[in-house]
């Protein structure tokens, strides 16, 4: 999925604070967006930023879905009636804000690199890597540089982690309570996911913006944002100048590519889980 990563980037950071009408719209769509940008800098710049995304997805994943199974296990998530939706979306919330933490500094490089472009669109930092990356801003601003901009992504993951996650667990008890399936059949957490899906974009997209803005902004000798200089500044100038539909550019591809991966992790996550706690033979002998 990460070709639609670099198109929502480009389109998220496409018209930064312009009036619609007012700038050139290189990419109008995400379908279109991937041939531009095929076209302008090659079919593998489809691919840009992946490594720091793959170390994103591992760290910032492991970490949220290890947390919040840890909470579901102490029974964190439970109540007399079976799973508390707002106690799932508080574990939820608490696991993503913690993941994101963690990713964070593989965030904001794997967003710069995706903003590389011929056709620039957002502040253009020009990494050679991803190593090297991390070495240019640590000698730069020092070590902490690397979770600059962490406020929006941990914002970001907070709401999408919360959706996601409680979502998720209530439409599986649901389904299950409803049998429409066998027993711990993979097609209840299939359509669970599917909702989950859904459920993440509306909420997730418009802090994704922000997120990626703040990651992708220039800095001044002191490491602080050129433009942005913190979370509600941010969202602030973004409604001033772009309005509410602002917060939802990039919502096509960002659909396109959550779905099918929230889809894909969680059906695994629930798969894998089956397994962890099989309890063995020897352990159901009296």
């Amino acid at each position: 999925t990460n070709p639609l990563e670099v198109v929502k980037t480009r389109l998220q950071l496409q018209g930064e604070l312009q009036n619609r009408g007012v700038y050139t719209k290189h990419y109008k769509n995400a379908f279109q967006a991937f041939y531009v940008i095929a076209k302008s800098d090659g079919i593998l710049a489809l691919q840009k930023g992946l490594v720091p995304a793959l170390w994103y997805q591992f760290c910032m994943n492991g970490v949220r879905l290890g947390s919040f199974d840890f909470m579901q296990k102490s029974g964190v998530i439970d109540s007399k009636d079976g799973i508390s939706f707002l106690r799932s979306i508080a574990a939820g919330a608490s696991a993503g804000c913690l993941g994101a933490l963690v990713g964070s500094p593989f965030y904001m490089v794997k967003t710069q690199i995706q903003a590389s472009s011929t056709i620039a669109v957002g502040f253009q930092h020009k990494h050679e890597g991803m190593l090297r990356a991390f070495k240019n801003v640590v000698k730069g601003y020092g070590f902490f540089a690397l979770w600059r901009g962490a406020s929006a992504a941990m914002s970001r993951v907070t709401f999408g982690s919360a959706a996601q996650l409680a979502t998720f667990s209530n439409a599986k008890s649901f389904i299950d309570e409803l049998q429409v399936f066998k027993p711990n059949s993979w097609l209840c957490a299939l359509f669970a996911s599917m909702l989950s899906g859904v459920a993440v974009v509306v909420c997730m997209t418009p802090l994704d913006v922000v997120s990626t803005r703040m990651y992708n902004q220039g800095v001044d000798s002191k490491g602080k944002g050129l433009i942005y200089s913190g979370l509600f500044d941010c969202i602030q100038k973004i409604m001033a100048k772009e309005g509410v539909f602002g917060f939802y550019k990039g919502a096509t591809a960002s659909l396109l590519r959550t779905g099918p991966h929230t889809v894909l992790s969680l059906v695994f996550w629930s798969e894998f889980q089956k397994f962890y706690h099989t309890p063995s033979i020897a352990t159901n002998v009296d």
